[in-house]
């Protein structure tokens, strides 16, 4: 997908970029590239696989939910800024935070955030599992999103305890959402959510199975989740 077929995939959805945001993600890729060389941020580097599997893949979430909106949205596991950057760069008045583990993909988001100019963006180094305990964060987002971070069991745990009540959490999975679904209900529901939605389409061009799950934040989140670090993944609630 290059920059041309990519304009035109997201004004086919009703996404018109300006010359502006044009140039952010041009930028963006030139920062990804030059850091990559660095740094291990994705494997990913060919200009036309990004645009299509990190900018496109990222901001099809927004096809099937309205960003338009100043909600405060948390990325949880971000990595080199997907999904909540593209996000960010196609809906500036989103105010975003992103949790990482790995402080050196912080230094890395902070570069890129003040090269493209982005605004309301904080960066913070912390394990998911322990952030999500903090009473400054913990419940305090309209929106958490996740994409590809770990099984929807493991991830529920470390996502919906940052929602607030009547907020969301949207996870972008891949080809195993629907297994990933039918273990994680239980999860989902004991951390106070419900499934409101999932839809499943392809990426263009390559044709990979894509799932976006919509989950409703109907009550609080039991204060023992998240558990310490390591423990969701360890032993799932299921």
């Amino acid at each position: 997908m290059n920059t041309e077929q990519f304009i035109e995939a997201l004004a086919a959805k009703g996404i018109n970029l300006s010359p502006q945001q044009i140039e952010q993600y041009e930028m963006y890729y030139s920062i990804l590239v030059e850091w990559n060389e660095k740094m291990n941020l994705t494997a990913i580097t060919d200009k036309s696989e990004v645009y299509l599997k990190h900018f496109y893949d990222s901001i099809t979430a927004a096809f099937y939910f309205d960003f338009n909106q100043p909600f405060h949205l948390c990325d949880v596991g971000a990595g080199a800024g997907f999904p909540s950057l593209p996000i960010k760069i196609a809906f500036p008045e989103l105010r975003i935070t992103i949790v990482d583990s790995l402080n050196k993909r912080i230094g890395f988001l902070e570069h890129l955030s003040k090269e493209l100019g982005l605004k309301n963006i904080q960066l913070i180094h912390d394990r998911a599992e322990t952030f999500g305990q903090k009473k400054e964060y913990r419940e305090t987002f309209d929106v958490v999103t996740a994409r590809a971070v770990a099984r929807l069991s493991v991830l529920s745990e470390l996502c919906l305890p940052l929602v607030k009540t009547g907020g969301t959490f949207v996870a972008m999975k891949g080809a195993s959402a629907r297994e990933e679904l039918d273990v994680g209900k239980k999860a989902i529901a004991i951390l106070g959510g419900r499934l409101q939605q999932s839809y499943s389409f392809t990426l263009p061009k390559e044709e990979s199975e894509r799932n976006i799950l919509i989950i409703n934040k109907e009550k609080a989140t039991p204060k023992k989740y998240p558990r310490k670090p390591g423990t969701p993944n360890k032993t799932p609630i299921e």
